[in-house]
Order: structure tokens, then C-alpha cells, then sequence
């Protein structure tokens, strides 16, 4: 059942590169289309551009080097344990993953369990990991997209909450295709946030159901 929150939903990214989702969030957010605040950016890479925008929107931007950790068998789960402690003192609510390039481990997931998210461009179950419209290209696919999912131990393997599809061309290149799929990922991700922050999602084994969603048998090709 959704409810009316009165404080905006505290939310972290982390990324490890140029953050574009996490510009597509943010601007969200200041047009007043998403209820929520972004406590912290996070990023394994000191250069990454995510925290340069984080910076020009007055954020606080968080590099959390991963080289005090490497060499130890549990060098993963102990970075975790520092970005854990990072986001419980500032007292993140749903974690945002926007292009960050290492694979989360069980101490992330179980602390933030249906409360972090990713976003992947292709329709999952289809096409986890990476080079996905490559894939999809030679696979004859007629339809690419992305997908918003809550993140668990697999990759690319949680709940999906929402779907973006796009037509493949027949002109289509790895790059173009990507750039199509880009623009849906731009609307559904903070799509996606807003759901959650109303409360209007609720996870019942592999679902994701939304309360107050699209009824029964309309389709969504690419939402508005």
C-alpha cells in the first residue's frame, strides 16, 4: 500500500564512470518529478565524471579507494563494509547503482535488500553481463531495451521492476543502439525511484508488483 511521505526518500549512487543516469536522476529531482534527496555520491574511481557532476549540483561527492583492500581473500566484502559504514551514516534509504563496475557482494545486498537498484540495457532475463546490443544484434533480436531490477547476489539476476523496449533497425550498430536504449534508461530509472518512494512497490518472489499500475493486459513499449 503506498503512502504520502512528508521527508524525501534518502537515496546514494554509486558509479564508477561518466554517471549519466545519475544526471537523469538528479535533474528528475530538481523538476520535482522524484521525492528524494541524494545523500552521497560514491565512486571506486578518484576520476570518475559521476562525482564532477555530483560536485556541480552542490552534492557530497565520495571516493572510497578500493586499494587498501586488495590483496586480502575477502578484499571484496571488506570494501563493502566500508561503503556499508558510508551509507548508514548518512542514512541511506535506497541505494542507486549507475554504471558502477564491481559486483556487490552479500554484505551489501542483505543490508539493503529490495532497497538497491540497477539498471541494465537489455530486457532481462536476456542478455546479462556486458557487450548486451552486440548480443542482441547477433542474436536477430527485433526488440532491445533496458531494465530497472532490485539487485541480489546474481548478476543481473534480481526482481525487475520496470522495462523500457526500443526497436532494433537494421542499420543498427552496437553504438546506436546503445544511444536509443540510453534515452529509456534516462526515463525509467527515475521512474523507478519515484515508485519506490511512494511505496508503491512490493516484491513477491521473482515479482515486482506495483500498486496503482497499468491495468491488466496494457502494454508498454517505451513509457512516456
Amino acid at each position: 500500500m503506498s503512502t504520502k511521505r512528508m521527508i524525501p526518500l534518502r537515496v546514494a549512487v554509486l558509479a564508477s564512470g561518466r554517471g549519466s543516469n545519475l544526471q537523469a536522476v538528479i535533474d528528475a529531482i530538481e523538476a520535482g518529478q522524484v521525492h528524494a534527496t541524494i545523500a552521497a555520491v560514491i565512486s571506486n574511481k578518484k576520476d570518475a565524471v559521476a562525482l564532477e557532476r555530483a560536485r556541480k549540483h552542490g552534492l557530497k561527492d565520495l571516493f572510497v579507494d578500493p586499494k587498501p583492500f586488495a590483496g586480502r581473500p575477502d578484499s571484496r566484502e571488506a570494501y563493502d563494509r566500508a561503503l556499508l559504514e558510508v551509507l548508514e551514516q548518512h542514512n541511506v534509504e535506497l541505494v542507486l547503482l549507475a554504471g558502477y563496475m564491481k559486483i556487490v557482494t552479500a554484505v551489501l545486498v542483505n543490508a539493503y535488500a529490495n532497497r538497491m537498484m540497477n539498471i541494465h540495457p537489455s530486457l532481462l532475463p536476456s542478455f546479462p553481463g556486458l557487450e548486451v546490443q552486440k548480443k542482441a544484434l547477433d542474436w536477430g533480436c527485433k526488440l532491445a531495451g533496458c531494465t530497472v531490477h532490485f539487485v541480489t547476489e546474481g548478476v543481473d539476476e534480481g526482481p525487475i521492476i520496470l522495462q523500457a523496449a526500443v526497436p532494433i533497425l537494421d542499420g543498427d550498430t552496437p553504438e546506436s543502439l546503445a544511444s536509443r536504449i540510453l534515452g529509456q534508461e534516462h526515463k525509467i530509472y527515475p521512474r523507478a525511484v519515484q515508485l519506490f518512494a511512494e511505496g508503491r512497490l512490493r516484491v513477491d518472489g521473482r515479482r515486482v508488483l506495483i500498486d496503482g499500475g497499468k491495468p491488466d493486459g496494457e502494454a508498454i513499449i517505451s513509457p512516456s
